[in-house]
């Protein structure tokens, strides 16, 4: 199932939730809307299932005009943030709900049903909670049990809305690995919103990043994360370090500070310089980049440092990773060296 959106505008008073959203989602993918609280992601996701309406644009599911049929007519499958599974109900009969309220006339018979839903069951791995009840499982079972019960009518479209929000780190990051390789099996056209930008990254063929009900960058992973196309995109994504900076003569300045680096067709003037603490590196004499070393902590094989700038009258906080082989001591006055930068105009 291929979604196409084409200029969609919602407003809530003056609030501009999406504000020209315009998206191709091709069939069989599984996109990431990424962004911050209040970007638009979620209203997207909502407009898409047919659980809201834009004040203009269009939204076609393979050519066909959706907006033209409600949230019952679309086939789409929501999973959302709080699992919103029927508490006096079994495992087995949350998963079997959809198949049952379904028309008399597409409605499978009880044999049918109870051979879909033993094989969503099996699916996600927990066909041996079939008789449990939703309170007697773990916050990462609900959710499994939740996704089951989304793929039970055999969607067109899976839209998942913060799906792993409310669990614990750990059990996050091993049912991120599980939707992966869930999602090469079922092969249904699936977008998940999220603000977790590891999340994202890890999961997702493509990743939409969104603000302010805009669409700041839509790419892979790899090229969100390594070509950003914004100040904005660099900052959200990824740990950055933004210093204050002058294009000039060909040169880059922090204050008084030529770093030895080119401006890469920087417009000159005052701009923003953005590195990741990783390509911060501690480089020889005359990188021109001066600090001092306030404070250094290890974490497996990188060692962190606070670095203290000169800045005008005070100093600027930075923080870098480098190697664990490159000894770092509080007190030492090291120069820096910027290897992948992006500038963007102040």
């Amino acid at each position: 199932m291929t979604i196409e959106l084409k200029n969609l505008v919602k407003t809530f008073g003056s609030f501009a939730a999406l504000d020209g959203v315009d998206l191709k989602i091709e069939d069989g993918e599984l996109l990431a809307l990424l962004g911050p609280s209040g970007s638009g992601k979620t209203t997207l996701l909502r407009i898409i299932a047919g659980l809201d309406w834009p004040d203009s644009g269009g939204v076609w599911f393979d050519g066909e005009n959706a907006l033209a049929r409600g949230a019952g007519e679309r086939h789409v499958g929501f999973v959302f943030q709080h699992y919103a599974l029927f508490r006096h109900m079994t495992v087995f009969e949350n998963v079997a709900f959809g198949l049952r309220v379904q028309p008399r006339a597409i409605r499978k018979d009880e044999a049918a049903i109870r051979a879909r839903v033993k094989e969503l069951l099996d699916l996600v791995q927990l066909d041996w909670l079939a008789n449990r009840y939703p309170s007697q499982l773990s916050g990462g079972q609900r959710q499994r049990i939740a996704l089951a019960r989304a793929l039970a009518i055999a969607p067109r479209i899976l839209l998942l809305d913060e799906p792993f929000g409310a669990l614990d780190a750990k059990v996050r990051k091993e049912l991120r690995r599980w939707l992966r390789t869930l999602h090469e099996e079922i092969n249904v056209t699936s977008v998940f919103v999220t603000h977790d930008q590891e999340e994202a990254l890890e999961v997702a063929n493509r990743v939409v990043v969104m603000d302010k009900g805009k669409i700041e960058q839509i790419g892979t992973p790899n090229e969100v994360y390594d070509r950003p196309a914004t100040a904005f995109v660099h900052s959200f994504i990824g740990e950055s370090i933004v210093l204050p900076v002058n294009v000039s003569d060909g040169r880059v300045w922090v204050g008084d500070q030529a770093l030895n680096i080119k401006p890469n067709g920087a417009t000159p003037g005052p701009s923003q310089l953005f590195v990741r603490r990783h390509d911060m590196q501690v480089g020889p004499a005359g990188s021109g980049l001066r600090g001092s070393v306030r404070y250094v902590r290890t974490f497996g094989a990188i060692q962190r440092a606070d670095i203290a700038l000169a800045a005008g009258d005070g100093e600027t906080l930075i923080e870098i990773d480098t190697p664990r082989d490159r000894e770092l001591k509080q007190g030492d006055v090291v120069e820096l060296q910027p290897t992948r930068f992006r500038i963007f105009s102040a």
